[in-house]
Formats: C-alpha cells, structure tokens, sequence
C-alpha cells in the first residue's frame, strides 16, 4: 500500500467516521445524564428523511438540515416524556422509536415521491458541498504535512469539521461548565442533585434534547453529506455501532473519536479493498462488508475491560416526598 492509497483511505474512514462520531456523542450526553438512548439507530433515520425530503422539494440542503434535526429532537423528546415524565423502561422506549422510524420514512416517502421508499437523487444546492481549507492547493506537494493538510483534512464538507469541533466542545461542556458538573452528577445521584435545589427533570430533557440534535446532524450528513438522497434503512446499523464505540470509549469524548475514526477506517478498508487477498486466499466480499461490525462484537467481548455506565443509568427518578 503506497502512501497516496493510505491518504484516501484515511479520507474516507474520515467522512465514515462523522454520522458515527455525532451519535455517539449524542449517546454521551444522554447516558451521561442516566438515560440509556438505544434509540440512535431511528433518530438518525428520522433525520436522514426529512432532512433529503425538504431538500430535494425546497432545493435548500440548510432547510433541509433544520427539517432533520427537528424531527430528531421530536423523537428525542418523545423517547424522554417516556423514560422520564412516564418513568417508563428506556431500552423498550428505544425500540419503539427504531422501530417507529424504520416504518414511517419508508411509508412516508413513497407516499410523497413514489420511488419505493426512497428520495429523489439530490444535487447543486440541495447537499452540501465540499470545503476547500486555504492554502490546500499550494500545500498539496509538501511531503506528509501538506499530504495531510491538502487530502486528508481539506475537501470535506462543513459538518465533518462541526463534529471534529464537537469533540472539544463536549469535553469542555461536560468537565468545564456547571451545567456539565450538573449532567454528570444527575447520572450518578439525582437524588442528591435534587436536593441542591436543581431539577432532575429538567436537566435530563436538555440531555435528551442534545442528544436529539447530534442525531439529527448525524441523519443529515449522511442524506445529504455522505450519499446523495435517503434509503430504506440507510443508517445501516450506524446508530448501534455509535453504541459500540461509546462503551469502548467509556463515556469520554476525546476515546469517542479514536474509536469511530477506528470504526470508519474498517469500513473504508472494506470499501477500498472489496476483493482482497490474504496470503493467496480471497477473502469473500461479505466478510470485507461486515468487517466493521465484526469488530463491534471482538471489542465488546474482550477488549474494553470493566467499563462502568453511570450508577443511575436507566433508572427511573422518583421524587421522595
């Protein structure tokens, strides 16, 4: 493999990496807080729509974009008036929501586009375009740095760079501000959060509600960033590999990227190399494909070590009286 083949890999794992980075922060912020969201899968399909929807009929990707994210944050909200408002189980609510998405955008979408549950093909101001960093052409010869600059860094489009910036804005959020202090503390003890005088409920809807947006910025990247249109189940998983890479990460944010960029490197390799060969023998084009959620499982089994959720996780809030 010359170095040039390595670059493009790592572009893409890149571009792969992005829908899996903003769930799986989205997926921090909500357990943080002590609401288990197995839920990203739907959001991020939901999003996806109408986010392709809008854009296709309005030929405007930024309404598109808002359309998607506001959908995600309904669904977010419906998942917390559930698990928090109802107290009911979190993990059934999450299904539902999967479940409820993966009918209705297939149902809708033929309903409004007849092309058997699909969007029209989107192009020109209807998805975002790739960005150009300054100096990307000038720097693109300089050996390694330029490379990495002008082909690896350069070319992408905005909302790769929002989520590589959510990464820091996260930690700093979290470990930096009150209302961190506050998130995380609601996810070990809201009952000693509630006796501060500050709202568990409160502060587990704005959990929810962040969650929903990083999903519905995850759904329209990939409608409108990474493809070019919606499909039937095109999150392909995404949402529970997000999961994944979350308890890998053990619910920091700066292990969260190291462990998509991982994820998305495998699934850049598999698109890359759909026929490769090892030591003679062709390795089945399968096997390439579901490399990414291979390792999903050999992680989760043995590799992770004692990951510890939030003592409060999953665990509906009762007011004592």
């Amino acid at each position: 493999m010359d170095i040039v083949t390595l670059f493009q890999i790592l572009d893409s794992a890149l571009r792969l990496a992005t829908p899996l980075l903003f769930a799986c922060l989205a997926g921090l912020f909500s357990e943080r807080a002590g609401i288990f969201d197995i839920g990203l899968e739907g959001k991020m399909l939901a999003a996806a729509f109408f986010s392709a929807a809008f854009a296709a009929v309005w030929g405007d990707v930024w309404l598109g974009l808002m359309m998607g994210i506001m959908a995600s944050v309904f669904l977010a909200l419906l998942h917390g008036v559930a698990s928090i408002t109802f107290r009911g189980n979190q993990l059934i609510s999450g299904v539902a929501i999967n479940f409820l998405a993966a009918g209705l955008t297939v149902v809708i979408a033929q309903n409004w586009f007849r092309q058997g549950g699909r969007t029209p093909a989107l192009s020109g101001d209807a998805r975002f375009q790739r960005l150009e960093l300054p100096f990307a052409a000038e720097l693109r010869d300089v050996p390694v740095v330029g490379q990495v600059y002008s082909v690896l860094l350069s070319g992408h489009v905005i909302l790769v760079y929002v989520a590589l910036l959510c990464v820091p804005l996260t930690w700093w959020v979290l470990n930096r501000t009150r209302f961190g202090l506050r998130l995380r503390a609601v996810g070990e003890n809201p009952a000693a959060v509630d006796t501060a005088g500050v709202s568990v409920v409160g502060l587990r809807f704005a959990a929810v509600a962040i969650c929903g947006l990083l999903c519905g910025l995850a759904g329209a990247y990939l409608a409108t960033g990474l493809a070019a249109g919606f499909g039937k189940d095109m999150t392909a998983g995404r949402g529970f590999i997000a999961l994944a890479a979350l308890i890998f990460a053990k619910w920091r944010p700066w292990h969260a990227l190291g462990a998509v960029l991982l994820f998305g490197f495998l699934e850049a390799v598999a698109t890359r190399f759909p026929n490769l060969e090892v030591f003679g023998f062709g390795v089945p084009v399968q096997l390439m494909q579901a490399l990414p959620y291979i390792l999903t499982v050999v992680i989760l089994a043995g590799f992770v070590g004692k990951a510890i959720p939030p003592r409060a996780g999953g665990v509906p809030y009762v007011k004592e009286r």
